[in-house]
């Protein structure tokens, strides 16, 4: 019997993870074919095939174990893909021939979709001697600028958008120029970027002492450490970075202390790594596992929860084996150190089914006892296999042992790991679950509260229309269910429009202490919250024992991800995303904007526009022509003609011209069509045109199909780009208004784990 799948559950699973022939035939009939084609991959390894098979497959359905999505999607698919969802690369070496060689590394490592984090202050700080050639560094922030180029052109060649992390030393000399690196519009868009804030640093700024900013031992200046904090603070105040990092906690409470050190995380942030350290991620879902909900006796099962864990770990720890990696290094990493990024989803939804309001006290304490259980039953399965198939090769059982994470388990799990070893250095993560949280029939993601009850989502039909349909959140559903649509919901229905900064900050804590790597979380302040009030939650979540923060408030920088409505108010388009997030393509007011499974048909005449573009490289210049079709009163692009007497352009141009046209012929926001264009340049070099430089020929081709647009009203001047405010998300009892997403055009863009996910059409933009 078919397992019931929601409509959007069934559309993420039919979009991101359903198995399909080159021909886009499906291969996975059902969501059970998609859990088994998993469940007999991962099962290679094993002894017992079939029976491990099955029980894979067991812990799978019913969405209670989610593998993240690259293992669902990849995994028994015949393709060459890695499982793992990002990397740390190597340590960037100060000359230019190994900054190159990174370079490389990174646009190999993305062009198989993962992504990747970077620490950039091994490189010498701007204009200090570079000896041997008589010349000033430029400093790491124009490297960033060079891996920030790459990102972009890997990510004009496939179908996602690349995720990068860069990371700073706190006493890094240009540490002050990284803080306001995105003040400048459009500069690193392809990067996330975090502050590394030692301890140290932190009782600068607590004594009010002096910081001195240094690189190989040379002291450049020195600065008050409460300046530097008030800066990184503002940064992040005003446009969400960049994020701040806890490295010494990272350094000190890492499980492989006596053989790496961390400088860097993943995108998203839940997993510190090393250099050329993997990310390998899953997560328990806990909704899943509530007895009786809603009723005095509601509870966690925690014999359901420990069976759970176990098939979990023994399922995550095949997939280190099974997968393809980008490069050997990080392959020889992972299976040296076997860690593992276990967490949970569906935490929020699950302390409503047991009445506990969200950051209570009694939230809070239940939390921790939830944690803590998944962490001991993690870390006896390991041991378990430990004793099956050996220790994780680079285990020293003193060493380990004397790690102050292990240090805090249980007794018998302490004997366990003396007499067995234990299979996996780390095994516990919280990462973003936004998408496969939507796959697991709606659930609350990853530890974040529910984002609202219930909303209104577009879905595309077959001919290009669109149905309007009502989506809800699992426990709501489930109380709706039990209860009637007309019972007033209990106080414990809390949303995150209700919730404080502190309840966040209360409830990432509770969770930290029973994590050995680290938490994805955003820290939602209100767009009113004083600085000083800012700064605060920065300094309880240090306080508190978290790894690090990151927040995100609405203002006219970052845009709003929830507000009442305002009949006249449209918030601006965010220049910069949160930390630990990968920020989507710029989305406006696109003119009535409709995504298309078919193309649209051409009308006999159209109207257009003749654009005479002079290449100084070129004798003959090029008109472009690009004619537009009308739609419920509104001009969008529809295709393109270039035309020249230089016959050397022909064949690019004829390429160029069939290409555009076909994707503005599909609909949607065709924007982006300008941003890749005008990225591209010409390794000649560009040229100068009307007293600026154009990088390539393409760019100028862009910017005239950018003029075009923006003549006819489809996207918004650079200077003043502003998106739809059309409502497509209720929370209960009052609307929320939402930033429009960059591929379905819809307002139902939610900003949670630090990424951005669409409820209407499933989008992420970080997993």
């Amino acid at each position: 019997m078919s397992t019931p799948i929601t409509p959007i559950s069934l559309q993420i699973w039919d979009m991101k993870y359903r198995l399909k022939a080159a021909d886009n035939t499906p291969v996975d009939r059902t969501i059970e074919d998609t859990w088994r084609r998993v469940a007999r991959a991962v099962a290679q390894p094993e002894a017992d095939r079939a029976r491990r098979e099955q029980d894979f497959f067991d812990a799978m359905a019913g969405f209670r174990f989610l593998p993240a999505g690259r293992i669902l999607a990849g995994a028994g698919s015949a393709r060459k893909v890695t499982l793992f969802n990002c990397f740390v690369m190597g340590t960037i070496p100060d000359d230019m021939a190994g900054i190159f060689n990174h370079l490389k590394e990174a646009a190999l490592t993305m062009q198989q979709g993962g992504g990747i984090g970077y620490d950039f202050s091994t490189l010498r700080p701007k204009g200090a001697p570079v000896r041997g050639v008589g010349a000033d560094a430029s400093g790491p922030l124009s490297f960033m600028d060079v891996w920030d180029a790459m990102c972009r052109t890997i990510m004009s060649a496939g179908h996602r958008r690349g995720a990068m992390m860069a990371t700073l030393r706190c006493d890094h000399p240009d540490i002050e120029a990284f803080i306001d690196a995105k003040r400048e519009p459009g500069r690193l868009r392809m990067f996330n970027l975090s502050v590394l804030v030692t301890d140290a640093f932190m009782d600068a700024v607590k004594d009010d002492r002096s910081w001195e900013l240094s690189f190989s031992g040379i002291v450049f200046r020195s600065m008050r450490a409460r300046d530097l904090w008030d800066r990184i603070m503002r940064a992040t105040y005003a446009y969400a970075e960049p994020g701040v990092i806890f490295i010494d906690r990272i350094n000190r409470r890492n499980n492989l202390h006596y053989c790496e050190t961390i400088s860097a995380t993943n995108p998203c942030g839940e997993q510190p790594l090393p250099p050329y350290g993997a990310c390998l991620l899953g997560s328990i879902n806990l909704a899943a596992l509530v007895a009786s909900p809603f009723t005095e006796d509601a509870a966690l099962d925690m014999a359901a929860l420990n069976g759970l864990v176990g098939a979990a770990v023994r399922m995550m720890d095949n997939v280190i084996d099974v997968s393809n990696f980008p490069l050997p290094a990080q392959a020889d990493e992972a299976r040296a150190k076997r860690r593992i990024g276990l967490g949970v989803t569906g935490l929020a939804d699950a302390l409503i089914m047991v009445r506990a309001r969200y950051g209570s006290d009694r939230a809070l304490a239940l939390v921790g006892a939830w944690m803590h259980a998944l962490r001991r039953a993690a870390y006896l399965a390991s041991v378990e296999l430990a004793r099956e198939r050996g220790p994780f090769p680079l285990f020293d059982r003193d060493a380990y042992l004397a790690g102050e994470t292990v240090a805090d388990l249980d007794e018998d799990v302490r004997d366990g790991i003396a007499r067995h070893g234990i299979r996996n250095a780390l095994l516990t993560s919280i990462a973003p679950t936004g998408t496969i949280s939507l796959l697991a029939d709606n659930v609350s993601s990853g530890l974040e509260p529910v984002f609202a009850f219930e909303f209104e989502r577009n879905v595309l039909m077959p001919d290009g229309t669109r149905r309007t349909e009502q989506v809800s959140d699992h426990a709501y559903r489930l109380y709706r269910r039990a209860f009637g649509d007309h019972t007033p919901l209990p106080d414990y229905f809390v949303d995150a429009q209700a919730l404080t900064p502190a309840d966040h900050v209360r409830t990432q804590a509770a969770v930290q202490a029973a994590v050995d790597s680290s938490i994805s979380k955003t820290i939602n302040c209100p767009e009113g919250i004083a600085f000083e009030d800012f700064k605060d939650v920065y300094r309880l979540a240090y306080e508190s024992g978290c790894k690090g923060c990151t927040t995100y408030r609405p203002n006219e920088v970052t845009g709003a991800v929830l507000e009442a409505p305002k009949e006249t108010r449209e918030p601006e388009l965010p220049l910069t995303q949160p930390a630990g997030a990968v920020r989507p393509r710029d989305a406006f007011d696109a003119g009535g904007v409709v995504y298309m499974t078919q193309p649209l048909s051409r009308p006999e005449v159209l109207p257009g526009t003749t654009y005479k573009v002079r290449w100084p490289e070129s004798e003959h210049a090029l008109y472009i022509t690009i004619n537009d079709i009308v739609q419920d009163g509104r001009r969008r692009p529809f295709e393109v003609f270039i035309n020249s007497k230089n016959m050397e352009h022909f064949a690019w141009t004829v390429g160029l011209t069939r290409m555009i046209s076909a994707v503005f012929r599909r609909g949607g926001d065709v924007s982006f069509v300008v941003e890749e264009m005008k990225a591209v340049f010409d390794p000649r070099g560009g040229q100068w045109m009307d007293g600026r430089y154009v990088p390539s020929l393409l760019a100028a081709i862009g910017e005239v199909i950018e003029r075009h647009m923006i003549d006819i009203g489809f996207m918004a001047r650079p200077e003043k780009r502003r998106y739809s405010t059309e409502v497509q998300a209720r929370a209960v009892g009052e609307t929320a208004r939402l930033r429009q997403c960059p591929r379905c055009a819809q307002a139902a863009l939610v900003h949670q784990e630090g990424c951005d996910l669409c409820t209407s059409c499933g989008f992420s933009k970080c997993a």
